[in-house]
């Protein structure tokens, strides 16, 4: 799709249905991809020693002091500059420096949010095996051996592997089973179970108190076993004692551990956020400090690479709120051909360019609403790249991949995550409930309303005041047209004042 046809359908899509077709060269007619104007005022001067600073500033004060255009809006505001020119070394170097910052916090982010899996995978490993610890000691009373046995048997694999070091230890459990006379110890460990139930609510408190009651479920449950030698029933006393203080301990040293992490994991999510915080001005600085594409095309001959040029292009959307439907709006596009001479700056002895030569100054007015001036900020925005938007759009979809738990562990921390911001702007339940049982007589009194309203028109007394009236059309083009009748004025006024002030020949 060729540039224009491509403006074109950007206006269609925020509903400007004319394209402006001006004469921007004598003779010749081209679309420009502005919306219709109301009025159309060009002014374009060459001059040597005039900074092109004065022409912006003059026109915006111009009107907003002269016209009252008490608002304004910079859409456009972007530069370039030739490859070889003295100009362009200097905005490298400062382009430099913030792409370095910006890099910086970039590469911390990313690494952040490596750690960030990381965090999350150790708290799914923990609530994994805090849920066998909960399912034992959470068993009923009344099956008590039964219940939760293979949680118990998980938990007393995980010792005997991991702590007693499996076959390997010739003292663990499995290696005194290769002992004679010790063949049974495995199935005795693995069977004897103590009364551990409820002890995940017992207290930091009474840790100590609920460690002897364990104790001594042990030793009771080990004096019910008949047939058995005594040292055989010695040596699975002591390790099914060593079992359960590993596993009391451990618990606790589990809920705790998940409590630290889940509080790590917020403030690696609140850092990451304050990182995001941060590197968006540096984002945003290089977005403007870098040469604008469509300034530095091959096809721009405006633009040299060995003459110390540069150009720049700005747009400005002023109009006059005066709490009206109806708003003039002047649209100010400069486009500036200028040779840029560095001079020293006193405060730092930094070198900054004071740019000269060629400014074509347009103005464009308009009659828009509240909606139509917000449309046209947001079709400017879409025709730039959005830098930040792509980036957080990268870290959302970092985030999401983690998937619900992550969100549940940040709530559990204590954040605030999108989906609740969301529901407490929503209307509540009991809100959506009582809604729902009266809507039948809600739409009954509704109808009854359409059936009555066309009768009470005729009746004076039954008129709402400010309602819509068949004179709201007329009045409407009336106040439109006084506001174009304005806006002539104003953009014509601007622009003979200008060329007056400038000692130009005005008629």
């Amino acid at each position: 799709m060729a540039e224009g046809d491509e403006k074109a359908s950007l206006l269609k899509k925020f509903y400007f249905t004319e394209e402006e077709n001006a004469e921007l060269v004598s003779g010749v007619k081209e679309r420009t991809g502005f919306p219709k104007p109301e009025n159309f005022y060009r002014i374009v001067v060459e001059a040597i020693n005039l900074p092109i600073e004065e022409a912006y500033f003059w026109t915006i004060d111009e009107l907003r002091y002269g016209w009252s255009f008490n608002k304004a809006v910079k859409i456009t505001d972007i530069n370039a500059a030739a490859a070889q020119s003295a100009f362009f070394g200097v905005s490298e170097q400062r382009l430099g420096l913030q792409q370095d910052k910006a890099s910086q916090f970039l590469k911390g982010i990313s690494e952040m949010l490596k750690a960030l899996f990381q965090i999350v995978r150790e708290l799914r490993i923990i609530d994994e095996r805090l849920g066998y610890y909960a399912h034992t000691f959470n068993r009923s009373r009344k099956r008590k051996d039964d219940e939760a046995s293979g949680s118990e048997i998980t938990l007393k694999g995980i010792w005997v592997d991991q702590v007693e070091g499996g076959v390997k230890n010739a003292a663990s459990v499995y290696g005194l089973s290769q002992t004679v006379g010790f063949t049974v110890l495995p199935d005795l460990f693995f069977r004897v179970r103590a009364d551990d139930i409820g002890l995940h609510d017992v207290a930091a408190r009474d840790f100590d108190e609920a460690t002897r009651r364990v104790v001594d479920s042990v030793d009771l449950a080990i004096k019910k076993l008949e047939g058995f030698n005594e040292k055989v029933k010695e040596v699975l006393s002591r390790k099914l004692t060593q079992y359960y203080m590993w596993k009391l301990r451990t618990y606790r040293e589990l809920k705790t551990r998940r409590l630290f992490t889940i509080k790590y994991l917020r403030q690696h999510y609140d850092t990451i956020k304050l990182y995001m915080g941060w590197i968006k001005p540096y984002l945003r600085n290089i977005q403007r400090l870098q040469m604008a594409e469509k300034l530095v095309r091959k096809d721009t001959a405006d633009l040299i690479v060995a003459f110390e040029g540069a150009l720049v292009e700005i747009e400005v959307l002023t109009y006059k709120d005066t709490g009206s439907k109806y708003k003039p709006v002047i649209l100010v596009h400069m486009y500036y051909r200028t040779r840029p001479a560095l001079s020293y700056i006193q405060e730092g002895y930094q070198r900054g360019p004071m740019h000269t030569g060629k400014f074509d100054l347009i103005l464009r007015s308009y009659v828009w609403t509240e909606e139509q001036i917000k449309n046209y900020i947001n079709m400017k925005d879409e025709e730039d790249m959005q830098l930040l938007s792509s980036i957080n759009e990268s870290i959302k979809a970092a985030m999401d991949s983690l998937g619900e738990e992550f969100k549940a562990y940040l709530r559990e921390g204590g954040e605030i995550v999108e989906e609740e911001k969301k529901r407490e702007e929503k209307p509540s339940e009991l809100a959506e409930t009582l809604k729902g049982a009266l809507e039948p007589f809600t739409s009954v009194l509704s109808g009854v309303k359409e059936i009555v309203s066309p009768l009470a028109e005729g009746v004076p007394r039954f008129r709402k005041k400010g309602g819509a009236k068949k004179g709201d059309d007329v009045k409407d083009s009336l106040e439109i047209a006084a506001l174009k009748s304005e806006l002539r004025r104003a953009a014509y006024q601007t622009y003979k004042n200008y060329k007056k002030m400038h000692g130009m020949m005005t008629w």
